[in-house]
């Protein structure tokens, strides 16, 4: 390839090359933009050759990608962040509530949604440094070209199909700015927009649009300095946004919008089952490509013989009996006149070898299945009668093991994603001083009851001695209830400040617990129900710590909120403790605790 003279140039080869496969072994061509295409494709029920609506389409594809989705995903609450410095680690409690509200404002959710299905869906999935340090990902059907071996170690450009509005907004980072050496400021490239999009490059087709766009493209990655009008052969890292208009001779003008040096690429990028030269790993889609073209296969053969069984053709002896009679014509009970020694009857078009087909048909289902890890059992089919429960929870714990692997992997790279770009972020955001509304959960709000509580009844003993008064333990003890009480009046709604500075001296980790969502909450319900229906019938049991622990962790893995349950559990506390001074120094325990116990540990086991 002759070298180029101008970022121009390049990207128009570039763009050419994205389209010739590359070779990732002998004998195994493979090209990204032709997989990214067949997914997209496959996913939305439509052929290699567009759509057909005189060919069947069974999806296949959709529903075992939704699972893997749902299988794969994670939330923003299995996100923690937390102080490392011991002497200030109860600080964590403020960077928690910050972090939630930070992610809830950033739509972090959606983010963690749309690289899950990338991932899922194409075998990777490539993230940005966006506006205000924010990662978001990048379509991979946006891609205008990339190193189709490994996709961050060469030049990448992004194709954007921006407004007028969209593009004056990034007036604010210098694009239109001769300064930034843009050949044309945003109201001059705004002027030659046109009401249409055109997807690729290498084709004629185009998108009318009701509103006006330009096509854009972001390019990153090391050129010579001639790429940024120097005369130096040397390289740097460098952002080029280009676009181009058609002149009246058909001819394309190209236009820079911006172009400087960077430090470093604002990407980063995780492959789905990572294959040896070849930038995107194995995608959820493409492992179902064999089977979806088979089974697409046989569904056409199916239509076609339907079509054969649906037609009525009849036979006869008669050479004359067509001339004489149109059975379209005809009416019911209608004589038909053949001449002597004739017959006339009706064609046999039963499709016979249709269970054939049918049974391919459910073979390659039932591949696909299995090579996507998306049993019965994970997709929510009832297992057949008479299958053991235990059998069918062991399937469903296997069929999960590897939609938990990947999900594993996923997390440690979004904790590399949280320690480069996220807490610098937040650890800055912070140290201005914060003021905001958070909804604790129970043990938050018992975490900060106990803190309040306890300032205000050490307030409230040094008033009292400095006042030259005696104290007694149950005055104390009294204000001590009365404070929390009052505390937990205000609901789980608290206000929270950071103060300016307060965290300056601490450090923060992150860490992805991603051990909840391995965890099936209704069957967990289950057994905690089924223990504490022992313990039920002896409510003094409430008045030990672990049993009362047990009580909040039944409310919350049922969805419910312990707060709401408070003065229900206080009521049976307070019975507990009754029945605990009526049994005065006896260490033994109740019948009902004892056999509770006893189930609590056949259960666990």
């Amino acid at each position: 390839m002759i070298d180029p003279k101008n970022i121009y140039e390049y990207v128009i080869s570039e763009e050419h090359a994205y389209t010739v496969p590359v070779t990732v072994i002998d004998g195994y061509d493979w090209n990204m933009k032709e997989h990214i295409r067949l997914s997209t494709l496959y996913k939305n029920s439509v052929f290699s050759t567009g759509k057909d609506d005189e060919k069947p389409f069974k999806n296949i594809t959709k529903p075992i990608l939704d699972l893997q989705h749902h299988a794969t995903d994670f939330d923003v609450k299995d996100i923690e962040l937390y102080i490392t410095d011991l002497k200030q680690f109860y600080k964590s409690f403020l960077v928690k509530k910050y972090h939630e509200k930070w992610a809830r404002e950033n739509k972090l959710d959606t983010f963690i949604d749309n690289l899950v299905e990338s991932y899922c869906d194409y075998g990777g999935a490539l993230i940005k440094k966006g506006k205000k340090d924010i990662p978001e990902v990048v379509p991979l059907q946006s891609l205008a070209f990339c190193d189709q071996t490994d996709i961050l170690s060469g030049a990448l450009a992004i194709k954007h199909f921006m407004s007028p509005d969209q593009l004056r907004d990034m007036e604010d980072l210098g694009w239109g700015d001769e300064k930034n050496n843009a050949t044309a400021t945003i109201e001059e490239v705004i002027v030659l927009a046109k009401s249409e999009k055109r997807i690729d490059n290498q084709s004629s087709k185009k998108t009318e649009t009701p509103g006006k766009y330009i096509e854009v493209y972001e390019v990153h990655g090391t050129f010579p300095q001639s790429f940024l009008g120097g005369e130096s052969e040397r390289y740097s890292t460098q952002l080029h946004i280009i676009c181009f208009y058609t002149n009246r001779n058909s001819e394309k003008e190209w236009i820079t919008l911006y172009a400087g040096k960077q430090k470093e690429l604002p990407f980063k990028f995780i492959a789905r089952d990572e294959i040896y030269n070849r930038a995107l790993g194995l995608g959820g889609a493409e492992e179902l490509f064999e089977p979806q073209v088979w089974i697409n296969y046989d569904m056409i053969r199916l239509k076609q013989l339907l079509d054969g069984a649906a037609k009525v053709i009849y036979k006869t002896t008669d050479p004359n009996v067509a001339a004489r009679n149109k059975i379209y014509d005809m009416e019911n009970e209608e004589v038909v006149v053949l001449a002597e020694g004739t017959d006339i009857g009706q064609l046999d078009t039963t499709p016979r070898n249709i269970a054939i087909f049918n049974k391919a048909v459910d073979d390659w289902m039932a591949h696909a299945q299995q090579i996507g890890s998306a049993n019965d059992a994970l997709l929510g089919v009832p297992p057949t009668a008479g299958t053991p429960f235990k059998l069918q929870e062991l399937v469903t714990q296997t069929g999960s093991s590897l939609h938990n692997h990947r999900r594993g992997k996923l997390a440690t790279f979004l904790e590399e994603v949280y320690r480069d770009w996220i807490l610098p972020k937040i650890v800055k955001e912070i140290m201005k001083g914060e003021q905001f509304i958070a909804d604790l959960d129970f043990e938050e709000l018992q975490l900060v009851a106990n803190a309040v509580v306890d300032t205000k009844v050490n307030n409230f003993v040094k008033n009292r001695i400095l006042d030259g008064e005696l104290i007694a333990k149950e005055e104390v003890e009294d204000e001590r209830k009365k404070a929390r009480e009052q505390f937990m009046k205000g609901g789980k709604k608290r206000f929270i400040e950071i103060l300016k500075d307060e965290l300056k001296e601490a450090a923060m980790d992150i860490k992805i617990n991603i051990a909840g969502k391995q965890e099936d909450l209704s069957q967990k319900v289950d057994k905690l129900v089924n223990i504490f229906r022992q313990i039920i019938s002896a409510p003094q049991v409430l008045a030990q710590p672990q049993m009362a622990d047990l009580f909040n962790q039944i409310l919350e893995a049922s969805g419910l909120s312990p707060i709401d349950f408070g003065s229900m559990r206080y009521e049976l506390t307070q019975q507990g403790e009754q029945s605990t001074q009526q049994l005065g120094q006896s260490t033994q325990l109740p019948p009902q605790l004892g056999q509770g116990l006893t189930q609590m540990q056949s259960t666990m086991a």
